[in-house]
């Protein structure tokens, strides 16, 4: 039996959604939290900043990017001053020099009076303070995901973090085989949050998803024959096609160039394994790869679909997945499951 409490965060582009798993509680009656993402808090962070006129101060650990990239960059283009420590210059680009063609000065000490801002996925002594407002205990064991596109200053990330998953994909596919305790060194992200946090087990955005949207009733009645599941996030479309604890198949595109009929379009041909890899990464997105022992069957018609973008697959023949009832912590109900698995816990996720 596990010890104390487990508090489960996915990190989106949009949204850090939160969940603290207790052995002898309900999964409804669990603390839950839907916050802006971090990139987004920092972002407003430094845009509070900028009209202040202050040069500005970067350090911390590389994060997911987006927004707060953009705000860094509109703070320079006020003509205002930005320094940044070169680990949290990771955050902008793989690539310290195209940071520094920017106007970004590298450095560990800046010079005094700028305003500092600190770059984390994880921001645990804010957690702390909000639980002991309302009197929560703090958990003691930790489960987090993040998008990581892995680091790769040759060329393209998104196709290095596609390669990822064809190597997952040729190496079985097999779903426990994506939670980690010691992270590959290329997911630097995912590094960046085990150095913050001693000891968490780490997912992908994407495999969270899938793990804890498996959980819906409808969709565990299926995983044994197959079935497809979409996960319409904020930022990224991930799809898999899962047979048992295995996926099979995996596609993943940005979320703000489908329409429905696009997203439609790529599932029917992703379902019947005629999606090509090419055709995804030319339009913008990451990638579509199937297992090599692929073959195309009907089983895989029946879809599941989560994220907080699943309206854009309204009209599609698929059950909106939600997990105990709440649709936006399927990825922390996923981090649970799969710690609670590693951990061979006895008090695993009630399944009804």
């Amino acid at each position: 039996m596990l010890k104390g409490s487990l508090l489960a965060m996915d990190v989106g582009g949009g949204t850090q959604d939160i969940f603290i798993w207790e052995p002898e509680q309900t999964v409804e009656n669990g603390v839950k939290l839907v916050l802006p993402a971090p990139t987004q808090v920092l972002a407003r962070r430094i845009r509070r900043i900028t009209p202040q006129g202050q040069a500005l101060f970067v350090n911390g650990r590389v994060m997911g990017g987006g927004p707060v990239t953009a705000a860094v960059r509109n703070h320079m283009g006020h003509g205002l001053p930005v320094f940044a420590t070169p680990e949290a210059a990771y955050t902008f680009s793989d690539r310290l020099e195209v940071v520094q063609d920017w106007g970004v000065k590298l450095t560990e000490d800046p010079p005094s009076g700028v305003a500092t801002v600190t770059l984390g996925d994880v921001d645990l002594d804010s957690l702390r303070q909000v639980l002991a407002a309302f009197e929560v205990p703090f958990p003691s064991h930790f489960a987090v995901a993040v998008q990581d596109h892995g680091f790769y200053p040759q060329g393209s990330n998104r196709r290095f973090r596609f390669q990822c998953w064809e190597n997952f994909l040729a190496q079985g596919g097999r779903l426990a085989d994506l939670a980690y305790r010691e992270p590959p060194a290329h997911f630097t992200r995912m590094v960046a949050v085990a150095e913050a946090v001693p000891g968490v087990m780490l997912m992908d955005t994407c495999a969270a998803g899938v793990r804890g949207a498996l959980l819906d009733p409808q969709a565990r009645e299926r995983q044994a024959t197959g079935l497809t599941v979409v996960n319409l996030g904020n930022a990224h479309t991930f799809a898999a096609l899962v047979r048992g604890d295995r996926l099979l198949g995996i596609y993943e595109h940005h979320t703000g160039l489908l329409s429905p009929d696009k997203l439609f379009a790529h599932l029917d041909r992703f379902q019947q394994g005629k999606l090509t890899n090419e055709e995804i990464f030319d339009d913008q997105g990451h990638g579509c790869a199937y297992v090599p022992d692929f073959r195309a069957e009907s089983s895989f018609a029946f879809t599941v679909i989560t994220g907080p973008r699943r309206r854009l697959a309204q009209g599609w023949p698929g059950v909106m997945a939600a997990p105990f009832g709440d649709m936006m912590l399927s990825g922390c109900f996923g981090l649970v499951a799969a710690f609670l698995e590693k951990a061979d816990n006895l008090a695993a996720l009630p399944l009804s």
